[in-house]
């Protein structure tokens, strides 16, 4: 794909979104400074909407900032239009880096990625989120064999399941209240779909682990309502891995959840990384977002089922509001900007 570069920096107004107001989207033009050495300034191709975080923080919920204005996104893919002098990338290199939604995003190089040659820039955009998913998933030290359950199977959460899959958890059980969701996980490998609207959630889960309990199970949708359903859903000695940032407070009976059962709850924010060196089970933002791009570009970590629409940055309020209002059938949305 051949995209053309803006050649003058001088020539150069960037736009982007921006929340105004709890509430309100806005496009707002900004000006371009010179990169420092060490910088480059990325040409957005695309970028995609995290649905959870970037809409919890338009409406102001529970444990977000409700600061405003504020710019918004942190999955940005695009190419390197101008460098801040010698620099390990070159102009024209195709690069994600965790970089707000915008025409153009000033970065340090050090903070970008190259995207492999065989992967579109819309797959490669689900960098970010498959990192956060994939460190929540190495928490959960899933051994072959063990039964997990992924309570959400938004984006986070599906790409959890994919990823516990790729760990040799089985079976593999996704629960979600829409049905447009819980179709695209069975594409993606779940062996089992669950929609407690429709079915006894714990009943189901027991009689499908042989009564035991789930060996794992991963909290992937921010509700606080769910943290005592997937404490119920574990089994004696199971870990719950808490991967969705809960806007909220959680009321649960720990003597007969927790206690009783010595189950182990696992905080699993993006956040807690280490710096500078990955070990066993705790791995680097980078080494995380490297695996990623691989799994994606061999085809291991399937994202096309999970973009539901493809829309003009100039349409991003529409966008959120779909992303709020029309969960029943709407997941992934990718904002165009070349």
């Amino acid at each position: 794909m051949n995209i053309p570069l803006s050649r003058d920096l001088n020539e150069v107004v960037g736009k982007r979104i921006v929340f105004k107001e709890a509430g309100r989207v806005a496009i707002e033009e900004f000006t371009l400074d010179k990169p420092k050495p060490g910088e480059v300034i990325v040409e957005t191709v695309c970028s995609l909407i995290s649905p959870g975080t970037e809409t919890a923080f338009l409406l102001a919920l529970p444990n977000t900032p409700r600061r405003f204005p504020m710019c918004s996104g942190y999955s940005n893919a695009g190419v390197v239009a101008f460098t801040g002098g010698e620099s390990t990338v070159k102009v024209g290199d195709r690069v994600v880096s965790q970089t707000s939604h915008a025409t153009h995003v000033t970065v340090d190089e050090a903070k970008i990625l190259r995207i492999p040659e065989n992967l579109s820039f819309e797959e490669a955009s689900f960098f970010a989120l498959g990192s956060i998913s994939l460190q929540g998933v190495r928490k959960a030290h899933i051994e072959l064999g063990e039964s997990v359950v992924v309570l959400g199977q938004g984006l986070v959460g599906n790409l959890a399941l994919q990823l516990a899959k790729l760990s040799g958890g089985m079976p593999l059980i996704g629960v979600d209240m829409f049905d447009y969701r819980l179709e695209i996980s069975k594409r993606c490998g779940a062996d089992y779909i669950l929609n407690p609207n429709r079915t006894d959630l714990i009943e189901e889960v027991m009689d499908i682990t042989d009564g035991k309990g789930a060996n794992v199970v991963i909290e992937a949708t921010g509700n606080p309502k769910a943290i005592p359903t997937a404490l119920k859903l574990a089994g004696r000695f199971g870990r719950v891995i808490l991967l969705g940032s809960t806007r909220g407070t959680s009321e649960v009976n720990f003597y007969r959840d927790v206690h009783k059962k010595g189950v182990v709850i696992i905080g699993a924010h993006g956040s807690i990384r280490p710096r500078y060196e990955s070990s066993h089970g705790f791995w680097t933002l980078k080494d995380d977002t490297i695996l990623v791009l691989k799994l994606l570009s061999k085809g291991l970590l399937k994202v096309k089922d999970l973009i539901t629409a493809k829309m003009r940055y100039e349409e991003a309020a529409k966008a959120y509001d779909r992303l709020i209002n029309s969960k029943e059938n709407t997941l992934g949305i990718i904002l165009q900007w070349k």
